[in-house]
């Protein structure tokens, strides 16, 4: 009997997969989107977290901040669509404006390239409450719609969890990897090993992990306080082989600088060193390669 499965999706398949030369996913497997005729990437990172709560666009600002130190040239796509932060954090401004390739997007301090759903709306305080075909939607436009120019770095700072839009990100945008975020505590590190192995099931590179608010410095006697107990990033990252490890403190400046627009002035020390190497390491992508995966 003749095979009649070729065209049905992993999720529609019914048959052994295991009885044919290649793999319902191999047959079906959907090209990645590309950016608009005037943008390129040479590098696209995702940063995403398990839970909410444990800093992550903190730390996509402060990669973005540390790259463009560096003389990157960097873009942040904020794919956090009903709960955008990045736009403030820089100091970005809308409304935005179009042309005939595409949205141009918003630039904040240091010259980092933003497109946020909170560049898009009247008021920054406006509510967001779109189901997931929507936001799909617009996470598409936002990657191959928006006048990106030549970036170094596109970073895609994702919602908590593991939801439509980290999915949809997997599947249909050309990463090169991802960075995880965690807190130093137990409940922390297992939903950090959810979304790895999510990422792992579904062929995407984990590059590093940061345990961010890892400790409180005491600004006069510069004892280290373990607020949410003893760090456990480290041991996390040895469990689930992720290469790259990276410690970030507690830090008032961290929040002041970001209502004042301002995160790019903040210095990490040199905390971000293993997590930007492990990114500097990476092949860039050369032309056509985004819509040929």
């Amino acid at each position: 009997m003749a095979d009649d499965t070729t065209n049905q999706t992993p999720d529609t398949c019914s048959h052994n997969c295991g009885s044919c030369s290649a793999s319902c996913g191999e047959r079906t497997a959907p090209s990645k989107l590309a950016p608009n005729s005037v943008s390129s990437f040479k590098k696209v990172i995702g940063v995403v977290s398990g839970k909410g709560g444990v800093g992550k666009t903190s730390v996509t600002c402060l990669l973005a901040s540390e790259l463009m130190r560096a003389g990157k040239k960097v873009g942040i796509m904020d794919a956090d669509v009903t709960g955008p932060s990045i736009p403030k954090a820089f100091g970005a401004k809308g409304p935005l404006c179009a042309d005939q390739n595409g949205m141009n997007p918003g630039i904040g301090a240091e010259g980092v390239e933003i497109i946020s759903t909170n560049l898009l709306l009247p008021q920054d305080d406006m509510p967001v409450a779109w189901r997931g075909p929507v936001v799909t939607g617009i996470l598409t436009q936002f990657f191959n719609q928006v006048n990106w120019g030549d970036l170094d770095y596109l970073l895609i700072d994702m919602p908590p969890g593991t939801s439509d839009t980290l999915l949809t990100v997997f599947q249909q945008m050309p990463l090169d990897g991802i960075v995880t975020v965690s807190a130093p505590q137990e409940l922390v590190g297992m939903i950090v090993g959810k979304a790895v192995n999510l990422a792992q099931e579904m062929g995407v590179s984990v590059l590093g992990l940061v345990e961010n608010m890892a400790y409180f410095e005491c600004d006069e006697c510069h004892k280290r306080h373990f607020i949410f107990g003893e760090p456990q990033g480290e041991e996390v990252a040895k469990k689930y082989n992720i290469p790259a490890y990276a410690t970030l403190p507690m830090d008032s400046a961290v929040a002041a600088l970001v209502d004042a627009g301002n995160i790019p002035a903040y210095d990490v020390k040199g905390a971000l060193k293993p997590i930007i190497d492990a990114l500097e390491a990476l092949p860039e992508h050369v032309e056509g390669d985004a819509a040929a995966e």
